[in-house]
């Protein structure tokens, strides 16, 4: 339906255009809203539109649908017949929706339009954080070897210290040894996690005894059955390896502790980042955050108990006490969770990345699953211990295969992370701040004004 253009020097009026069974801009909230910006561009271009389709009167252009109006020159009728201009008028390479002139953009302007500063931006982040993904990942596993593994030494006094001093000088130094006055004491410690081996010598015979703990991996336990075989060859002694933890038969390579943790961690990161961006990449108050832990925390409860129950009774990959790992599993869950949300009240949408950096680039080839820290590079198994992946690794093998022992400073690490995430989100999230809205949010409310 055309629009009707007053013939006195007035704005003009047009008829609201009915869509979809309804007037636009009748609407109420905020689809009448939208109308409403609607309306008011295309107001824009319809009278563009006009300025085009109307001649020009004698010494001066002609208002819209005057007819010899202003200067008293005569507008030909094929110009007042143009007064009424619909959007179709325009040419297609004239117009825009919004009524900007797109025909003479260049290819410049185009890229911009198409590709924000922020965007690009944001796909700058996207490729250092693949190419340190890249260089985090095979930087760590790349070459693994034992360095300065805990290894206990068990034989009389005249023995021991020699001992001692030839495994310390190995090449490339795979073993940290020190003495132990038993064998009792040997397997003591290594079920508390002090040490990762031991050697018992039999003075009577000419066969030893390798203990090992393949439940706190299996590629560190074959290296050091290796490393020790080798070292008796030279004596001309022999050994027997016997497994103090043992890995379960379904756990291969000891990995489900790991895999199990790296989940945990990736649904915490997840809904913490889907709480936080589907009304804004920041909290707008207190009790929009306080909602948004709360919410975290429930999934932590199901997302700990999912996992435990899965790799526990159903798969049966990891023995050990399932209400102790559904404990360890939301105290995982809920501290990534509650770092990704700090990170994004901090760095808005950034923090997402950030929060990968720390989880995925930086905590999952630090963690000690595929290679235990003995057999990382020494930056990797400086940060480990200290990041959410590394910490759930270790206390999830503890429960699983060491009677849960030396838990304690993998608690207190997970437990810092859920706290100060959960504080700074809710520091952050008390400041007064006007939150941030979306572009057509602010235009919208520019147009009610």
């Amino acid at each position: 339906m055309g629009r009707r253009f007053r013939t006195s020097a007035g704005p003009a009026r047009r008829a609201r255009p009915v869509r979809g069974g309804r007037r636009l801009g009748g609407g109420a909230g905020a689809e009448g809203r939208a109308d409403a910006l609607l309306l008011a561009r295309l107001g824009e271009a319809d009278r563009a539109a006009g300025a085009v389709a109307v001649g020009e009167g004698e010494g001066g252009r002609a208002p819209l649908g005057g007819a010899g109006a202003g200067t008293g020159g005569a507008v030909p009728e094929a110009a007042r017949g143009s007064a009424s201009v619909s959007r179709s008028a325009l040419s297609p390479l004239r117009r825009h929706p919004f009524g900007r002139s797109l025909g003479g953009m260049s290819l410049v302007d185009e890229l911009k339009s198409a590709v924000t500063p922020r965007a690009a931006l944001l796909v700058v982040g996207v490729f250092a954080l693949q190419l340190l993904f890249i260089t985090s990942y095979v930087g760590a596993l790349h070459n693994p070897k034992p360095v300065d593994v805990p290894f206990g030494v068990v034989a009389p006094p005249q023995v021991s210290a020699t001992l001692v001093g030839e495994l310390e000088k190995l090449p490339g130094d795979p073993l940290d040894p020190r003495p132990v006055a038993d064998a009792d004491e040997a397997r003591d410690k290594i079920m508390n996690r002090e040490i990762d081996g031991a050697l018992v010598v039999d003075p009577r015979g000419r066969t030893d005894t390798l203990l090992v703990a393949s439940g706190g991996g299996t590629v560190l336990s074959s290296a050091l059955e290796k490393i020790v075989t080798r070292v008796e060859e030279t004596q001309r002694r022999e050994v027997r390896t016997v497994d103090v933890a043992p890995a379960s038969p379904r756990d291969f390579d000891g990995l489900s502790a790991f895999y199990l943790v790296v989940g945990w961690c990736v649904g915490g990161y997840i809904c913490a980042a889907i709480l936080a961006i589907s009304a804004g990449s920041r909290p707008a108050n207190r009790e929009r955050a306080i909602i948004r832990l709360g919410v975290l925390a429930l999934y932590s409860v199901l997302g700990g108990l999912g996992g435990a129950v899965i790799v526990g009774p159903v798969l049966g990959a990891l023995p050990g006490s399932v209400a102790a790992l559904w404990g360890l599993g939301t105290l995982v869950v809920f501290a990534v969770g509650a770092a990704t949300l700090a990170l994004q009240s901090v760095f808005g949408i950034v923090g997402i990345g950030l929060a990968i950096l720390l989880v995925v680039v930086l905590g999952n080839p630090s963690a000690g699953g595929a290679f235990p820290a003995p057999m990382l590079p020494p930056f990797w198994k400086a940060i480990g211990p200290a990041l959410p992946p590394g910490a759930g690794t270790w206390a999830a093998r503890s429960i699983a295969y060491f009677k849960g022992n030396d838990l304690t400073a993998s608690m207190l690490v997970l437990s810092a992370w859920a706290v100060v995430g959960a504080a700074v989100t809710l520091v952050l999230s008390s400041l007064k701040r006007k939150p941030e809205g979306e572009p057509i949010a602010a235009e919208l409310d520019e147009v009610e004004r």
